[in-house]
């Protein structure tokens, strides 16, 4: 009977096998294929660069999307050829299961040390298994920490990290104390930044949510989760205040790039935030969404 069972599932089982083999090989070629094409793309970059060329009015023009949510990957790309990578290290907040973040796709075809953090422990245990299965971290993997990140630990979990000084990006995105978190922290000294901001705000209105350290928006209810975050014009005098400037967003206005005044400034000059606001998205979330929550606890943030 056994003998019998075997002969008629070998077909099948031969069939997962070369399916198995045939995605594993198709993976691995798709990973092959986007590292020759993402080097052509820095190597035309750093040929601008020389040439003092700049080949897009917008940072938004370069964006294309690997791993990000959206065409952040393409802009990082653009902006770090630009200005030259330097430390090749990254750090992201919020990471998520790492298949869709910001510090991907430099980790994994550009050879960047990562550290990455998250506060949600099964979304730690799905980066470490995803990053776990690529052969660019065989030998280095990137730091993977799980903490409720705080204004109060955050320099703590950077050093404990191994990571201190100065980094070629840092992206924030915890959706609610971002202002507080990047206002304390100085452990390291990005060149790049991109935050998350909330774009519904108008651009007029400087604000943030009061700090709570255990501050989370997705339990709440459909009408408050909106509540939450910074508001571009806070964010950008914060950074201002820090020493950088803001360069430009995504084409949908609230993930939102700044680089250090000492980087880049023949080719990225400041934007404004009308600009940045200036697409369908932000239009229609600060006519339909910000009317509900405009009389929620934000706090005015000052220059």
């Amino acid at each position: 009977m056994r003998r019998i069972a075997k002969r008629v599932l070998r077909p099948a089982y031969e069939v997962a096998r070369r399916l198995i083999r045939e995605a594993a090989r198709e993976a691995l070629d798709h990973d092959s294929v986007s590292q020759q094409v993402q080097r052509n793309i820095v190597n035309q970059y750093q040929s601008f660069k020389m040439t003092g060329i700049l080949p897009y009015t917008k940072i938004r023009d370069a964006g294309f999307r690997v791993y990000s949510e959206f065409e952040e990957d393409g802009i990082i790309l653009y902006v770090l050829s630009m200005i030259g990578f330097k430390t090749r290290r990254v750090v992201e907040m919020c990471c998520g299961a790492a298949n869709e973040c910001m510090a991907t796709n430099l980790i994994l075809n550009h050879g960047f040390d990562g550290y990455l953090f998250d506060g949600n422990q099964e979304r730690i245990r799905a980066a470490n298994e995803f990053f776990g299965r690529k052969h660019d971290c065989l030998l280095y993997p990137p730091v993977v920490t799980h903490a409720w990140i705080t204004k109060d630990n955050v320099n703590e979990l950077l050093t404990q990290s191994g990571c201190t000084g100065e980094v070629d990006l840092f992206s924030l995105d915890i959706d609610g104390n971002d202002y507080w978190i990047w206002d304390a922290i100085r452990a390291i000294n990005p060149r790049l930044l991109v935050f998350e901001t909330q774009d519904i705000i108008p651009a007029d209105r400087s604000l943030t949510i009061e700090y709570r350290p255990d501050f989370y928006c997705w339990d709440k209810p459909i009408a408050e989760q909106d509540y939450r975050g910074v508001s571009l014009l806070a964010m950008q005098r914060l950074c201002e205040r820090r020493g950088y400037r803001m360069i430009g967003a995504h084409r949908h206005g609230f993930n939102v790039f700044f680089l250090r005044d000492d980087e880049g400034t023949q080719f990225f000059p400041e934007v404004s935030i009308e600009e940045v606001h200036d697409n369908h998205w932000t239009r229609w979330g600060q006519a339909r969404r910000w009317p509900s929550i405009k009389d929620m606890p934000w706090r005015e943030v000052e220059r």
